[in-house]
């Protein structure tokens, strides 16, 4: 739009704003339900998580799963109600604490225990909860999750499950709020006798019974979220490497079922090299003592700690397309690095609340470039995460509803990927930005975190004040817009389509030389030389550009 320059000039010099935006926000209907699932209830803060040992038997014929969990906790504060969260149509039939039966109501998908023993602060107790029933089918996993009950080719039963945001307590009890991960667990899964169940951690036995079924005995000694635990059921086979990394030999496990195993030796290539490539950027592999694997499933995949699922169909790219579509997206199998990827951004790194998903999603999204720099160049990285944003809608704020399980705009993956890319334009040091990204994963080693958390890391260690930037590209969804114009050998520019604060710098190519501008709402001028001067911003901030000469 063509605007009157003489009075654009006028304004600027004398320090005219001409724009002010509001936060966009949109509501939503949020229940009880929602606040059971998503806040640290008194019933959940009380007591800390220690471990867990579930047990369960699978019936595929029926799609039943039954069995318990055993948990271990310490006492914080007195109290003797303890929320244990499992979904319908799922139901806890029995409740134990040395060997005494607990009274315990249903509230929807929470149920409440009422403990008999004085709960004593500083004390390590358990309680047993027996558990069973028909577990949701999963509809299309890993996004509308469940249990997903298939049959391979030849008839065999292939059953996984998928639960992120649904919650763990869609198939077992447990607490299920990230705030509380479990220090360490042991997964018992008792399945038919011509199948195998690989889950997280590693296997510690194999138990015949005497019903013709086998009970796979899995430990992680590490910390695990709960909708990284997973079933993986199926007539697998198994091949395995080791992986000479940072921390020493990592053991590689890949399980597939038998008829792929020549594919996937040879698909499977892609493993060792996403952890080559992410181990220099990240840090070392978060996961040496339960070892990696990678599994397929009945479904596309997802980020189980050590237990990586997959179903990408052996193809390159997402399902044999590239969503980039520069064709870089094309040299690497998308879930056997993106997937793989969460176990540093997901898995080590884990957010608290649901609303914060973004840190899992946008630093893994933005995992693929790094992947692809490594192996093909800094260019070619730049190319493919730019060429995302063609998939952004910018429909709703990326940070969702606190409290409430409630996750933000998918943008998380695309967009929130192209802030990151757009801050490693700010930092301007290739060295330290690399020392962000592992300083991330070791100052917050197998912990929970916040986004406030993350953002003032970032903004410390990169010495620059970021929190303008996160504001407006995680809370609202606006994209800022770089308006400029050349009127008598003078540049006047400035933002608009932000938040009044945002003054993100921005380099440009000014008459053909770098230059680093520091726009602001307010109109700002800049003398240049030339008749006719040029300007052009650098793609590889995420922004539009508008030149009101024109």
């Amino acid at each position: 739009m063509k605007k009157n320059l003489s009075a654009i000039l006028i304004a600027l010099i004398s320090g005219f704003s001409a724009h002010s935006q509001s936060i966009f926000s949109k509501s939503e209907t949020l229940t009880h339900q929602d606040t059971l699932r998503g806040s640290i209830t008194k019933e959940r803060a009380w007591w800390d998580l220690k471990h867990y040992h579930l047990n369960v038997k699978v019936n595929p014929a029926e799609k039943t799963i039954t069995g318990s969990n055993t948990i271990r906790y310490t006492v914080l504060t007195e109290n003797n109600k303890m929320q244990i969260d499992l979904q319908e149509p799922m139901n806890i039939t029995k409740a134990t604490q040395n060997g005494k039966e607990l009274k315990f109501e249903r509230n929807g998908n929470a149920f409440f225990i009422e403990l008999i023993e004085k709960q004593k602060v500083g004390e390590t107790k358990e309680i047993v909860v027996s558990f069973g029933g028909k577990p949701k089918e999963a509809v299309n996993p890993p996004w509308d999750g469940g249990i997903t009950w298939k049959k391979d080719k030849n008839g065999k039963d292939f059953i996984a499950s998928s639960c992120q945001g649904l919650g763990a307590s869609i198939w077992w009890p447990c607490k299920d709020h990230m705030y509380d991960e479990v220090e360490n667990m042991l997964i018992s899964v008792n399945v038919p006798g011509d199948l195998t169940d690989v889950s997280n951690g590693r296997l510690q036995s194999v138990k015949k019974e005497k019903d013709g079924t086998k009970t796979f005995n899995w430990y992680v000694s590490n910390p695990i979220n709960n909708y990284g635990v997973n079933i993986n059921i199926g007539d697998y086979v198994n091949f395995s490497e080791k992986y000479k990394g940072e921390k020493g030999d990592l053991d590689c496990s890949y399980y597939v079922l038998k008829d792929n195993l020549a594919i996937a030796k040879e698909h499977f290539k892609d493993a060792p090299r996403m952890l080559k490539a992410f181990e220099n950027w990240f840090g070392p592999y978060p996961w040496y003592e339960d070892s990696y694997k990678l599994v397929e499933a009945p479904y596309l995949g997802m980020e189980h700690q050590s237990s990586v699922t997959y179903g990408n169909e052996f193809k390159n790219g997402y399902l044999g397309g590239d969503m980039s579509r520069t064709g870089w997206g094309l040299k690497f199998d998308y879930i056997i690095i993106h997937e793989s990827g969460h176990e540093w951004f997901a898995n080590n790194i884990t957010y608290k609340d649901i609303a914060d998903m973004w840190i899992h999603e946008s630093f893994t999204t933005y995992s693929e470039s790094l992947f692809i720099e490594y192996y093909y160049g800094k260019d070619a990285a730049s190319a493919y995460i730019i060429g995302e944003r063609k998939l952004i809608s910018n429909d709703k704020p990326i940070i969702g509803i606190y409290d409430v399980n409630k996750e933000g705009s998918g943008d998380m993956y695309p967009k929130g990927a192209n802030m990151l890319h757009t801050i490693r334009q700010l930092v301007n040091d290739d060295t330290k930005w690399k020392n962000i990204l592992r300083g991330l994963n070791s100052t917050f080693y197998h912990k929970t975190v916040t986004t406030k958390e993350i953002e003032d890391y970032m903004s410390k260690e990169s010495g620059i004040d970021l929190s303008p930037i996160f504001n407006q590209y995680l809370r609202t969804t606006q994209l800022p817009t770089f308006e400029y114009f050349f009127f008598k050998q003078k540049l006047g520019y400035h933002w608009i389509n932000c938040t009044p604060e945002f003054n993100m710098p921005l380099k440009v190519n000014l008459n053909g030389v770098e230059t680093w501008l520091k726009p602001k709402n307010e109109w700002q001028a800049l003398d240049v030389k030339g008749d006719k001067p040029t300007l052009v911003t650098d793609k590889n901030f995420y922004i539009t550009t508008s030149d009101i000469t024109n």
